[in-house]
């Protein structure tokens, strides 16, 4: 069965061009022209991944970002903006977005993206069921859950992402550039600050409590998470 891609483009030039691309790597393209439209299908249709316009009709790219997450954090999301500034980009990763790719981009490029999203998505999946624990703090990768003494704390998919990359890293230390790729998709070589690591960082702790200690920063380098501080 061929994967479903939703492609979310008001511009139909553009997405006559990535659906003409996705059918020929092998996926099933879904194409609609407004962010209402984009939110019902994905609904209906649940595709494996969404490659979604920042500038749509009806619900903008954001927000459409956000109603996806509100009932699914696992599905990939990649962006299409023609806005390059860094406030935009990190704005949109907030949202929930994995990866961006800026216009006008190379249908190449954005193959390669959608492949190593999926990817990345298939190699994350023999953990799904996996349940974590550290003194009060559980968090259970299938139910997509973090508790803090036996209450619910409401993450967002970036921060449940972030949390856990840190936890099943064993202890060992994460560049911020290392959680860059790891959570977000965005290798090395990419043209945005580091300080939306810190800044997710810094949520979390707040989020978590008590057991924000858990969340040690290395000086210099980055962060680590510890079982027991």
């Amino acid at each position: 069965m061929k994967r479903k891609v939703l492609v979310v483009e008001d511009d139909a030039a553009i997405a006559k061009l990535l659906a003409y691309n996705l059918e020929k790597e092998g996926y099933e393209p879904l194409v609609v022209k407004d962010g209402e439209s984009a939110v019902a299908l994905f609904r209906s249709r649940k595709p494996r991944l969404v490659l979604l316009d920042l500038m749509i009709p009806k619900v903008d790219g954001l927000e459409v970002c956000r109603l996806i997450r509100a009932t699914d954090r696992s599905v990939p999301i990649l962006m299409l903006t023609a806005k390059s500034g860094e406030v935009d980009k990190i704005v949109g990763l907030e949202m929930g977005a994995d990866d961006y790719v800026t216009k006008p981009f190379s249908v190449r490029e954005v193959m390669t993206r959608i492949k190593t999203l999926l990817r990345r998505t298939a190699t994350d999946s023999p953990a799904a069921g996996a349940v974590f624990q550290a003194g009060a703090l559980v968090l259970d990768a299938e139910k997509h859950t973090v508790q803090v003494g036996g209450e619910t704390v409401a993450l967002t998919g970036k921060e449940f992402d972030l949390l856990k990359t840190l936890w099943t890293a064993r202890g060992k230390t994460l560049t911020r550039d290392d959680v860059l790729e790891r959570v977000w998709g965005i290798d090395r070589s990419a043209d945005i600050d580091t300080r939306t690591v810190d800044q997710h960082v810094a949520r979390l702790r707040n989020k978590l409590g008590p057991e924000k200690k858990r969340l040690v920063t290395v000086k210099n380098v980055g962060y680590r998470f510890v079982g027991e501080p």
